[in-house]
């Protein structure tokens, strides 16, 4: 998760009263994915041995964002092997390291989709555990396969590997903008961390300020006058952004970096100084309102000196909201589920709060576009105790009993693509509540 660690923090939300989670829905077939779960189970654990020698594979081959050849062929190698309804993109939507596989029943019906993620970390490793995420969604897409071919039922699955989370330039986002999303209703996803297990993931937004200043430079002990500052410009900047921050929100974060401060040399009034910025917020509409604050204090370094100031705002991630009808789904699933490996607090079925993390991730720009849920789970941690982006988390990632806990959150997504699948007006609510959340009309999506 980008572009920095999956720290969760300890503060929820109640979800509102009106909450969708609580409506009842009818079976499709008198019948919801609780029944059918001993089935998911006993199938993800007959896939157990093949998905940890893949999981090991892409866990011991660590490749940075959107150089993951090796985690393609083999992702892509594994899929095209299982049944000749799974029909397997390479580089798909023109991405050379995106792929995406498609199940077909042959029947019209609901279409859900799991994304695979694959990059890791410079220096790092898979200390995102990206390897148990893949290991995850694949658990939950074959599973829902077998489940919709052993009865009968009526839709398709899409799983997109997708290149690049790590980093401001997210495979998702890309996928997304290239059509790729465009006929599917539900997105499930997982993310693993040391500290807790929640469907009801919320991530902050964020973006990425580039700003120069343009100034004139002059000899500092003759004819200093003559100069226009644009140290002093970002001086002044820095300073006013470190004022903002004490009325700024809780959940507002404004890191800053000065990338050239003008050179070495001290005898002169310097011409160039450059910084970079990283803003983090809780919402999308909140970010925006931030990046006009912090762009004020940039130009009143430029009013103040007479420099030029010029800010590329590079577009980060949106936050992810998730969908608290697939979520309820995901945690009365989970709980029925045995766990060979307790870690963190136990979820429970009945569960209804927001976990806010302070990370970001381009699964948030999914969320804003079609119903998604973002599964965290605790891992067993290792000796140091760290979280994701850190060596000992690195060294966690790869641990068996750290795949077992991805394999259950595998079969709990699984369940509940198989409700999205089964239970008659499921998927209608989960859009309902989808539109009412981000204010789209219904004939919209």
């Amino acid at each position: 998760m980008a572009p920095d660690g999956f720290v969760l923090v300890s503060r929820e939300s109640q979800i509102t009263k009106n909450s969708h989670a609580a409506t009842p829905v009818q079976p499709r077939h008198n019948e919801d994915a609780h029944d059918y779960l001993a089935e998911i189970a006993s199938f993800v654990d007959s896939q157990s041995d093949k998905l940890w020698s893949l999981n090991k594979f892409i866990h011991s081959n660590p490749e940075l964002a959107f150089k993951e050849f090796k985690a393609h062929e083999a992702l892509t190698k594994f899929m095209r092997s299982r049944s000749e309804r799974w029909q397997v993109t390479s580089s798909a939507c023109g991405i050379e390291t995106a792929w995406i596989a498609v199940y077909d029943s042959g029947r019209k019906g609901p279409t859900v989709s799991f994304n695979v993620e694959m990059d890791a970390l410079p220096n790092l490793g898979h200390a995102c555990g990206h390897n148990l995420i893949a290991s995850a969604s694949l658990a939950g897409a074959l599973a829902t396969a077998h489940i919709m071919d052993a009865h009968s039922l009526a839709g398709k699955i899409h799983v997109f590997g997708t290149p690049g989370e790590e980093g401001y330039h997210g495979g998702k986002i890309q996928l997304l903008n290239r059509g790729a999303y465009d006929k599917v209703d539900i997105s499930l996803i997982s993310h693993p961390s040391i500290l807790n297990n929640s469907p009801f993931v919320r991530t902050t937004a964020f973006c990425r300020l580039e700003v120069e200043f343009f100034g004139r430079a002059a000899h500092a002990a003759n004819a200093p006058w003559q100069g226009i500052n644009a140290l002093d410009a970002l001086v002044v900047s820095y300073n006013s952004i470190s004022m903002l921050r004490q009325q700024t929100q809780p959940n507002d974060i404004i890191g800053f970096a000065i990338t050239n401060g003008g050179g070495d040399a001290t005898n002169f009034i310097h011409a160039y100084s450059s910084a970079v910025c990283t803003i983090r917020s809780s919402s999308s509409s909140r970010l925006e309102t931030l990046v006009d604050k912090v762009s004020a204090c940039f130009d009143a370094g430029a009013q103040a000196t007479g420099a030029t100031v010029k800010i590329k705002v590079i577009k980060g991630y949106k936050d992810h909201v998730p969908n608290m009808r697939l979520a309820a789904s995901f945690a009365r699933h989970w709980s029925t589920l045995p766990d060979p490996y307790p870690v963190g607090p136990e979820l429970r079925a009945d569960e209804r709060k927001y976990t806010y993390v302070k990370a970001s991730t381009d699964q948030g720009d999914i969320s804003h576009t079609l119903p998604s849920v973002n599964v965290s789970f605790a891992i067993p941690a290792g000796p140091e105790k760290c979280g994701p982006h850190s060596a000992d988390f690195e060294k966690a990632a790869g641990a068996k009993c750290a795949f077992d806990r991805a394999l259950r959150v595998g079969k709990g997504m699984a369940a509940v693509a198989v409700d999205v699948l089964t239970l008659d007006g499921f998927l209608e609510t989960v859009k309902e509540e989808w539109r009412e959340k981000f204010g789209v009309e219904k004939n919209s999506k």
